[in-house]
């Protein structure tokens, strides 16, 4: 039986998207096409590989069995056919998306831009604001690289520490709380009003369940999807916005703002890099992800961990 390899590209597609439609947006073939591949790949080995369930469709007990094996042999086949090569960055021309929340853009965004653009003129960057919900755009490839607060759950999401950060209470200079000579005490945040930054417009965010174990309650008054609106609205009321030190830094010093350590026992807050597995062999992005990595490091960590060696998994 003579055997077609383009098989296995299919097959490694619709076991990462999990459905005939996904699998032919990601290799650019229409459903159809697709669809006859799929039986194909059912008469070859014998399974079904993809069951429906409902209006999903599930791989089988075989078809997780040999997921990782089929992607592997598929990386190595286009490691085959393609040398390695270096890239030269003058000619170079590519888009690339990098989705990071508002602050972060606003934080590390310009040395970034500055950086590709010096490099390699031809590329050109797409920052992309954080979606209102989750999204498989990672995996799918239409983002590049994002940012994380979290090592990736899925083992084909990459990801690369960059530094860890804490909360502290930004508010308008002035402010009452700015006049005491006392360090800010759990109460007395708590009698204070308050915003909070979520993309879903959430009134609760985790620092209310560490005041729930001490029996204090805060009110707050209104969320705000960004970090800079809400640091904006901080500066012209008495409201207080609880967020990573490094979202301030640049407030501080356009806006004047003050900020206070908050006054509860919270874990620091880890910043990964993170992209698809699909492009850690991928010159041109692994320099992406280098200069991401410089600009990111530069605002968020601190002078004695910038040497450190940023780990990969």
């Amino acid at each position: 039986m003579q055997l077609d390899l383009n098989l296995l590209t299919a097959l490694d597609a619709l076991l990462e998207e999990g459905s005939v439609a996904g699998a032919a947006d990601r290799l650019h073939v229409t459903a159809p096409a697709m669809s006859r591949s799929l039986g194909r790949i059912r008469k070859v080995t014998g399974d079904q590989i993809l069951v429906r369930t409902g209006r999903t469709m599930v791989p089988t007990a075989h078809a997780l069995a040999i997921r990782e094996q089929v992607h592997d042999l598929v990386q190595r086949a286009h490691a085959v056919l393609s040398p390695e090569q270096e890239v030269d960055l003058t000619t170079l021309e590519r888009v690339f998306t990098v989705r990071w929340h508002d602050a972060l853009a606003a934080a590390c965004g310009p040395a970034l831009v500055a950086a590709v653009h010096r490099e390699a003129p031809g590329v050109r960057l797409r920052i992309v604001a954080e979606s209102g919900s989750d999204t498989p755009e990672l995996r799918r490839g239409a983002v590049d690289l994002e940012s994380g607060s979290a090592e990736p759950a899925v083992p084909d999401i990459r990801s690369r520490f960059i530094a860890e950060d804490r909360l502290v209470v930004a508010l308008r200079p002035g402010h009452p709380l700015t006049a005491e000579r006392e360090p800010l005490t759990a109460e007395r945040y708590a009698a204070a009003e308050h915003l909070t930054v979520s993309r879903r417009g959430r009134l609760r965010d985790p620092v209310d369940d560490v005041m729930d174990a001490l029996d204090l309650r805060r009110r707050v008054v209104a969320a705000t999807p960004t970090a800079a609106t809400a640091l904006r609205l901080a500066l012209g009321t008495d409201l207080l916005v609880t967020v990573p030190e490094a979202v301030t830094r640049s407030a501080r010093q356009e806006l004047g703002l003050a900020t206070l350590p908050l006054p509860l026992d919270m874990p620091p807050i880890p910043l990964f890099l993170l992209w698809h597995q699909r492009y850690d062999n991928d010159r041109a992005h692994r320099w992406l992800r280098d200069r991401a990595h410089h600009a990111m490091q530069a605002v968020f960590a601190p002078p004695d961990a910038r040497g450190r060696n940023a780990g990969t998994r």
